[in-house]
């Protein structure tokens, strides 16, 4: 192994991270569930393993809805999100900043929005509609083109 290989590995094994950020999973003596980053003292916690499903970037599909979820004017915007997703979280404050009316569909509180969703095939949040053009994910850019047209 030549000299600049052994550095370039040395470096990777000391800027590697060193531990994993972990969730714990607890309740309080009235019942009540908490979450957190550290494990509670005399508490028994359980660890939670997490799968994030937010969509890295954004694609862009011709949706086949049913019926029920057709709408009659191409502005007609609707989301399926969760509350601990941040991309979800910037489409909302974009369609609030821009005076854009949706309809949010949580996909953790809502049985049916969850099944329409796993029907659907999504992988990951935000799922928004517009009219009957689906957008995986969200940037303003990207919405503007669907809206707008």
């Amino acid at each position: 192994m030549g000299h600049y290989q052994i550095i370039i590995l040395l470096l990777f094994t000391l800027l590697a991270p060193t531990s994993h950020a972990q969730i714990y999973k607890w309740k309080d003596a009235d019942g009540k569930v908490h979450f957190g980053d550290k494990k509670p003292a005399n508490k028994k916690a359980e660890n939670i393993q997490l799968k994030i499903n937010t969509y890295k970037s954004v694609t862009i599909d011709s949706a086949i809805l049913k019926d029920t979820q057709k709408t009659n004017s191409n502005k007609n915007v609707s989301m399926y999100s969760a509350a601990w997703c941040g991309v979800c979280k910037k489409a909302k404050k974009y369609f609030n900043k821009n005076s854009i009316s949706y309809v949010e569909y949580d996909i953790d509180k809502d049985k049916a929005a969850r099944k329409r969703y796993k029907e659907m095939g999504a992988t990951g949040v935000p799922v928004i509609f517009i009219g009957d053009r689906r957008m995986n994910g969200f940037s303003a850019s990207s919405f503007e083109r669907l809206y707008k047209n």
